[in-house]
């Protein structure tokens, strides 16, 4: 009797926080079998009630919740703690799915199957509150459409499967049938259950957010999975003009000088009157759209810190690209018979601010920023990869002549399509390697604005490529002096001698103590600050370094 009145006590003054740490402490080595089940049992029913969920599902909570700091939580990283074969947690499936549903967990399916907690949902938790998704219904056009966007933006980075994708839209619109947009939508023949539901969403979207009148298939094939039947069948479509989309004049062919271009789409002038009359939209009042673009202006201020001779060079080339000067030096570039385009590369070790700093550039000098990852670029399918190479540079063109000042291209992790080409070639990827390389090339060659490529790995540089960069900025790993600067611009209330201690033992890079002050923020959330500073972020060092380390020997053989 009294010890069930001491729980009852201990459970009244209980969190979720705490709740889980206890269901973790007991499911280390018990296999998650019924003796957990018993022992854990008031923790996982006060879980269960608090988040509403099945005490199965509030155990694999507890698991995830203790890894909160991992985007890329496997069922596999259990099995050790757990002392349980994978297996057995496959029966958990169902739990997970039920978290997923709940939207306390996001999951991915690319590339193997992924879990994360998003920040919100932990801060829910922090709180002792259930997480409860914001609300979907009765919002103005303008809030779905930024819905729709953040949904298609984390599908792009492969934060959400595109199953869940689906049901999220559906969602969306069921909830919203209010909406002049959403009624709308009946005048053109589109299944809900499938994917041509989401592309046609994905059009709308591209154009309502950014503005853009020149949409490649580059822009599209995220919706559909690797080698998926049907986005060939989407293609071949879209490519011979009898797709349901170009049939019910829902988009056309963009004309290039006088020219059809079948692999550039934009939503009809009728269709655009019909959908979004409500949205008040300046690129439907004769506005030059600004498609696919970052605008300076929504680039964050970010202080960065660095080496003496990089600061020197970034410096110097942030003055170049002023308008007055960068206008002057094409000018006489141009008199001289010289190339006018400014093709850059930023090259050094990882973390060490080199794609921050283009961003840092482009909010400076007044350039809006178009972004190209080169692994997102690449395509699965031969011949494909050429064209979407090709489309980005039409496109930047197009964007150059539309802009006041010339945009910046930034290739971002260029490492693989800058690297020395195949000799010899015979493997159609080794062909398609070198033909992306010598358009690449080709296009700086021709270049009338501004490239910016940064790679981890410029000792493997084609000397073509190396000939073209203009400038080229190498990064090092910052001095003793400027990681103790950054050490105290991540954690301001780190003391000047606590800075110069870490900085002196530990010679990371930026991105890397940017990573375990990350880590910190995160364990002050949850368990408050710790009672000594130090100690805590030198165990997080210890941890950085031992990744580090890991991931090195992961490279070659």
């Amino acid at each position: 009797m009294v010890m069930q009145t001491s729980c009852k006590k201990g459970m009244e003054q209980m969190d979720l926080l705490q709740a889980f740490e206890i269901i973790v402490d007991k499911a280390k080595g018990s296999s998650l079998g019924e003796k957990f089940y018993q022992e854990a049992d008031p923790y996982l029913g006060f879980v269960s009630d608090k988040l509403c969920i099945s005490k199965r599902a509030s155990a694999i909570m507890a698991l995830f919740a203790d890894r909160c700091d991992d985007n890329h939580i496997q069922f596999s990283d259990y099995t050790d703690f757990l002392d349980c074969r994978i297996l057995s947690l496959l029966r958990y499936f169902k739990e997970t799915e039920e978290l997923v549903d709940k939207e306390y967990v996001c999951r991915s399916k690319d590339e193997g199957l992924y879990y994360c907690i998003p920040m919100e949902v932990m801060e829910a938790f922090q709180q002792n509150q259930r997480y409860i998704p914001s609300d979907v219904e009765e919002l103005t056009a303008r809030e779905l459409f930024d819905k729709f966007n953040e949904l298609f933006t984390k599908c792009r980075r492969r934060k959400l499967d595109r199953q869940i994708l689906k049901k999220k839209l559906r969602a969306l619109v069921r909830k919203n049938e209010n909406l002049a947009f959403v009624k709308a939508m009946s005048s053109f023949d589109i299944d809900e259950e499938d994917t041509e539901f989401s592309l046609f969403l994905l059009f709308c979207t591209l154009f309502v957010i950014d503005g853009d009148d020149d949409i490649r298939y580059h822009d599209l094939e995220f919706l559909y999975e690797e080698g998926e039947a049907g986005w060939r069948w989407a293609k071949r479509g879209l490519s011979q003009g009898d797709h349901l989309f170009l049939v019910e004049k829902f988009i056309e062919y963009t004309n290039d000088d006088g020219f059809v271009d079948r692999e550039s789409f934009k939503i009809t002038d009728d269709a655009k009157k019909l959908l979004f009359s409500e949205l008040n939209l300046s690129s439907m009042r004769g506005v030059r759209p600004k498609g696919g673009m970052l605008s300076f202006e929504d680039i964050k201020p970010k202080q960065l810190f660095y080496n003496s001779k990089e600061r020197k060079q970034v410096d110097e080339l942030a003055t170049l690209l002023e308008e007055e000067h960068y206008q002057s030096i094409r000018n006489r570039l141009r008199e001289t018979n010289f190339r006018s385009g400014f093709a850059c590369l930023f090259y050094g070790a990882p973390g060490t601010g080199k794609t921050e700093t283009v961003l840092q550039i482009a909010r400076k000098t007044g350039r809006d920023l178009i972004q190209v990852n080169v692994s997102e670029v690449k395509s699965m399918w031969v011949g494909e990869s050429e064209k979407n190479i090709k489309g980005i540079f039409d496109d930047y063109k197009q964007k150059v002549k539309q802009s006041v000042k010339a945009p910046i291209l930034l290739f971002n992790e260029a490492d693989a399509i800058i690297g020395k080409r195949q000799v010899g070639a015979e493997r159609a990827v080794e062909k398609m390697e070198n033909s992306i390389q010598n358009i690449i090339l080709q296009e700086i060659e021709q270049l009338d604005g501004i490239l910016i490529a940064t790679t981890n790995l410029a000792e493997n540089m084609d000397k073509a490529f190396e000939r073209r960069f203009l400038y080229k900025v190498k990064f090092e790993k910052p001095d003793l002096a400027c990681r103790s600067q950054i050490w105290q611009a991540m954690i301001p209330s780190l003391e000047d001698a606590d800075a110069s201690f870490l900085a002196a033992r530990y010679d990371f890079s930026g991105g890397e103590i940017e990573n375990i002050a990350r880590h910190y923020t995160i364990q002050t959330i949850l368990h408050g600050s710790p009672e000594k500073m130090v100690k805590s972020l030198t165990e997080f060092c210890e941890s950085e370094r031992l990744e580090g380390a890991r991931a090195k020997r992961k490279i070659g053989f």
